[in-house]
C-alpha cells in the first residue's frame, strides 16, 4: 500500500459507524422549508454582489431509468414511457431559464454534470436540445476551461452515441459498471457485459474524452473476494484514468428497491472490510493514488494533482476540481450552493411541473449558513481534502482561536490520536496513514449538529 495510506483492520472495524459523508455542512439533514424561493434569490443576489463573483457550476438531474438496480438509493423514475421524458425536458428548459435570470450574464459556466437516474435514458438528440438550452441562456466557459461530465449506463448507449456526446460538449464521462460477475449482476438485477464497456470505454478514448471514470460498489449480493478481485482485474486491464469504489449501504427499510435483495444473499459484514482491503491493495498496486473517501485516480489525473497542490474540493458530486464555484441544481431533488446557502428542488415531478407552470422556482427547503457553519465547513472541507487543518489559517479567516473554540472537538479527538489516526500538535491537526479511511469520523468530531442515527447514515468505513 502506499506510504500515505494504510489499511489497519481492528481499527477500522472500530471506527466503521455511521455518518455523514460531508459533500456540505450542514448536511442535508439540516435544510428546511422555511428557507423559500425568495431567500434562493436572494442569495443569488448576493453572490452577483461579491467582490469576486464565482464561476458556475451546473447540475441536471435526470430521474429516469428503464429498469430498477435492486441496490439503488438515487431518486429515480422506472419507466419505458419515453414520452415523460420529453415533457421533463421541456420542464427543464424552462427552469433553466428562470435560473439563468439570476445571475449576472458575465458569470462563466466552467462546470456541468448530468447524473440521475440515467442521463443516457434521454436520447441524444434531447441531450442536444438539453445543452443549447443551457448555452443560450448560461454564458459557457471556453473548451478548454470546461469540465462537462455525464453519468453512462453500459446498456444504454453504443460506441457511435458515444462519439456523439464528445461533439455535444461533454468531455468527462463516469460508466456504472457495480461488479462484472454474473451471479451478482443478476441477484442486483443489473446485467451488462464486459464486452459492452471495454468498447465504450475505447470509443470514449478515441472520441478524445479528457477523463473515463468507473464506478464499483463493494458489499453487493453474493460478492466474494474471489469473485470481485477477477472485477479488480478487469477494470485495472481498462486503466480507467478514476475509480469509485463505493461500499454498499443496505438499508431496505428505507429504500423499497433494496427490499428484492435476497437477505440470504448479504455478504457478512467482515466481507465488506475483506472487500475494501482487497480493492486498496489491487488498486495502490496498479499505481492509482487514494484520493480519500471512496475516489482512485491515475497519478496524472487532475485529482491527484489538486490533492497534490493542495486545491482539491468537495461538493455534492464527491471531489472536485472546480467546486469553489455557485453551484445551480436543476431538475427534481437537485441540490444547489449558492453564496451562503443552499437549496433543494421538489422532490416530484407534479409538484416540479405545478411549481414552474405558476411561474415559480421549484425550491422545496434549503438553508442559510451562519458564521459558525462556514467555520466548521471550511474545517471539515481541510480535513476531508488535505488531510490536515492548519489552526493559523483558520483563526485568520474566522478571527476565532482554534484550541479554545474547539476544545470538545479535540478532547472528542484524543481517541483517534491516541489510536494513531492522527495527530494534533500546536499548530495543526494531521490526519496520518493509518487515518486516512476514517477521515469522516475526525470530520464529525466538528459537526455541530450531529446525532447519528443508524437509519439515516452510511457506515464510514
Amino acid at each position: 500500500m502506499p506510504q500515505d495510506l494504510q489499511f489497519n483492520r481492528p481499527l477500522v472495524e472500530k471506527y466503521d459507524r455511521p455518518g455523514p459523508r460531508y459533500t456540505s455542512y450542514p448536511t442535508a439533514p439540516q435544510f428546511h422549508a422555511a428557507f423559500a424561493e425568495d431567500d434562493y434569490r436572494a442569495a443569488a443576489e448576493r453572490s452577483n454582489r461579491a467582490e469576486s463573483p464565482k464561476p458556475l457550476s451546473v447540475y441536471v438531474h435526470i430521474p429516469f431509468c428503464k429498469s430498477l438496480c435492486y441496490y439503488c438509493a438515487c431518486n429515480k423514475i422506472i419507466t419505458h414511457n419515453t414520452e415523460r421524458a420529453a415533457e421533463y425536458l421541456e420542464w427543464l428548459k424552462q427552469e433553466i431559464r428562470g435560473q439563468a435570470a439570476l445571475f449576472d450574464a458575465a458569470r462563466r459556466m466552467t462546470q456541468l454534470h448530468l447524473g440521475g437516474g440515467t442521463p443516457t435514458y434521454l436520447s441524444n438528440a434531447q441531450l442536444g436540445e438539453l445543452m443549447a438550452a443551457l448555452d443560450a441562456a448560461f454564458h459557457f466557459a471556453p473548451p478548454a476551461a470546461r469540465e462537462f461530465s455525464l453519468e453512462v449506463d453500459p446498456r444504454t448507449v453504443t460506441p457511435e452515441q458515444i462519439h456523439e456526446l464528445r461533439t455535444l460538449g461533454f468531455n468527462r464521462l463516469s460508466f456504472g459498471v457495480q461488479d462484472f460477475d454474473a451471479d451478482v449482476q443478476q441477484a442486483v438485477n443489473r446485467i451488462q457485459s464486459e464486452a459492452q464497456v471495454v468498447a465504450l470505454v475505447q470509443a470514449a478514448r478515441e472520441a478524445g474524452f479528457q477523463s473515463v471514470s468507473v464506478d464499483l460498489i463493494y458489499g453487493l449480493p453474493l460478492q466474494t473476494v474471489a469473485s470481485f478481485d477477477v472485477t479488480l482485474d478487469k477494470i485495472i486491464a481498462l486503466r480507467p484514468d478514476r475509480i469509485a469504489a463505493y461500499s454498499y449501504a443496505h438499508l431496505p427499510e428505507l429504500f423499497k428497491a433494496q427490499r428484492l435483495i435476497r437477505p440470504e444473499d448479504m455478504p457478512p459484514p467482515e466481507r465488506k472490510l475483506e472487500l475494501l482491503e482487497l480493492t486498496i491493495r489491487r488498486l495502490s498496486a496498479a499505481g492509482y493514488v487514494y484520493i480519500g473517501m471512496d475516489h482512485f485516480a491515475l497519478p496524472e489525473d487532475e485529482l491527484s494533482l489538486a490533492r497534490e497542490n493542495g486545491t482539491l474540493q468537495r461538493n455534492f458530486q464527491g471531489y472536485s476540481t472546480h467546486a469553489d464555484c455557485d453551484l445551480i441544481g436543476l431538475g427534481i431533488t437537485s441540490i444547489g450552493k449558492v453564496g451562503d446557502s443552499y437549496s433543494q428542488n421538489v422532490k416530484e415531478t407534479a409538484q416540479y411541473q405545478h411549481r414552474l407552470e405558476a411561474g415559480r422556482l421549484p425550491v422545496m427547503r434549503g438553508y442559510r449558513l451562519n458564521d459558525d457553519d462556514r467555520l466548521r465547513r471550511d474545517v471539515i472541507n481541510a480535513l476531508m481534502c488535505h488531510g490536515r487543518i492548519d489552526f493559523a489559517a483558520i483563526e485568520r479567516a474566522h478571527g476565532i482561536a482554534f484550541r479554545d473554540y474547539f476544545a470538545d472537538a479535540l478532547v472528542e479527538l484524543a481517541e483517534m490520536e491516541a489510536d494513531g489516526l492522527l495527530a494534533i500538535r500546536e499548530g495543526e491537526i494531521e490526519v496520518l496513514p493509518a487515518g486516512r479511511l476514517m477521515m469522516r469520523n475526525a470530520a464529525m468530531a466538528f459537526d455541530a449538529y450531529l446525532k447519528p442515527e443508524e437509519g439515516r447514515y452510511s457506515r464510514t468505513v
